[in-house]
């Protein structure tokens, strides 16, 4: 357990603390500073206290208040379950590879891509992280994507997704590297997992950005859509590491495929001694019991179409759906929409495009009806060509567009059918 303790030989009451706390949990009083229940730990005031009178204490179990744990590993600390990361020692940007159903998601080799981007401003190199069961031979793929090195865990006990039993090959992997950056898919495995890493090394978590850049000294620059989409936050973690981050599919750049492979492929061997990471991934499994796995059933997504024709709020009627169906089939894409589609029951969630749908990345985007809000542009901007069709020559949506062509388009449409069925 940690708290925010106040030095009063340090403390001058100056109340840059008391102003800075976002959360009002500072009040002068008396001779010093009190901090009240409200207190969140976010460290604010502990980095705007001029005199440094102010302090994060860790306690024990039984309330005696430690600085940390020393674990005798080189640049790393923990206590209370928890492992640091200290910054000075850490270096280099970790991928986690997700594996399921004998393939590696397809965001893995997106995350590698900006991986290898950011390592080649600062320097640093580049590790993919593949856990799973006969993961090996599959993970010799990865070295053709420009890697330095490929951590494997084969084992029968990853076979299952187990949140808690990947945590553990993650700390064993972080432990191994001591990566400054940590890449994790936004996808249902990857949100569950990276919370649980984040806490286990007390460190900070970006989710679903859309924007990574690092500086000179390795300090990673997030950004992500927040409030609804309304403004896009720019994120750093300062003191901890690794600064981790999950990014959704389709919104990096893929890394292409080299044909010879570079880089090291180590396959890590668990500990199934007493409190060794095997031993504590056997005692998660033995808490859980699988009842089925059978596979999913394949369905169709519009994140891996190579066109998409999207519909919004411009269409009068769900009995005009037909009509951009017809356009998208001609195209050999898909029909999808933007969010008051859905909202009206002419959808399914499935084909919304935006910030709370999907994220796409196809050849060709064309928008009919939608007004091009921040929130469905986030969704589609990085398309490789947009055209949009809107009446309003003002519409959001033709800030993203590469073509534009203002009218009705329940004109344009008919003549584009027409084109090219010619």
């Amino acid at each position: 357990m940690s708290r925010i303790v106040v030095n009063p030989s340090l403390c001058d009451r100056c109340g840059e603390c008391v102003a800075a706390c976002p959360f009002g949990a500072l009040s002068l009083r008396n001779d010093t500073v009190d901090v009240s229940d409200q207190c969140r730990l976010c460290l604010v005031c502990t980095r705007r206290c001029p005199r440094g009178a102010i302090l994060l204490v860790k306690e024990k179990a039984d309330g005696a208040g430690v600085s940390d744990v020393r674990t005798g590993v080189t640049g790393m600390r923990s206590g209370a379950n928890k492992v640091e990361v200290l910054r000075d020692s850490a270096r280099g940007i970790m991928v986690f590879a997700e594996y399921h159903g004998g393939r590696f998601e397809p965001v893995t080799y997106e995350l590698i891509g900006k991986a290898l981007e950011l390592a080649g401003k600062v320097g640093d190199n580049v590790v993919c992280v593949a856990a799973g069961e006969s993961v090996l031979e599959p993970a010799r793929e990865l070295l053709h994507y420009g890697v330095d090195k490929v951590l494997v865990y084969d084992a029968p006990e990853l076979r299952y997704f187990v949140a808690p039993a990947y945590t553990e090959i993650l700390e064993d992997a972080i432990r191994r590297v001591k990566p400054g950056v940590l890449l994790i898919g936004a996808t249902p495995l990857g949100r569950s997992l990276a919370p649980r890493v984040a806490v286990r090394f007390r460190t900070g978590l970006t989710a679903d950005c859309t924007i990574l850049d690092i500086r000179p000294d390795g300090e990673l620059v997030q950004t992500r859509p927040a409030f609804g989409g309304n403004i896009m936050a720019t994120i750093v973690t300062r003191e901890t590491r690794p600064q981790m981050a999950t990014v959704r599919y389709k919104v990096m750049k893929r890394a292409e495929r080299r044909p010879v492979p570079s880089g090291d492929l180590e396959e890590v061997t668990l500990s199934g001694s007493p409190g060794g990471t095997l031993a504590r991934i056997r005692e998660h499994l033995n808490r859980i019991k699988v009842i089925s796995d059978s596979p999913l059933p394949k369905t169709e997504s519009i994140a891996d179409a190579e066109v998409i024709v999207a519909v919004g709020r411009g269409v009068r009627s769900d009995k005009d759906l037909p009509m951009f169906e017809r356009l998208a089939e001609r195209l050999g894409g898909v029909l999808a929409c933007s969010r008051p589609l859905v909202e009206k029951g002419w959808f399914p969630a499935s084909r919304q495009v935006g910030l709370s749908g999907r994220t796409v990345r196809p050849k060709l985007y064309i928008a009919c009806g939608i007004s091009g809000a921040i929130q469905h542009a986030a969704g589609m901007s990085e398309s490789e060509v947009i055209i949009a069709i809107n009446q309003d020559r003002n519409a959001q949506i033709f800030d993203v567009a590469h073509y534009g062509i203002v009218g009705d388009m329940y004109e344009i449409v008919p003549e584009l059918l027409r084109l090219f069925s010619a």
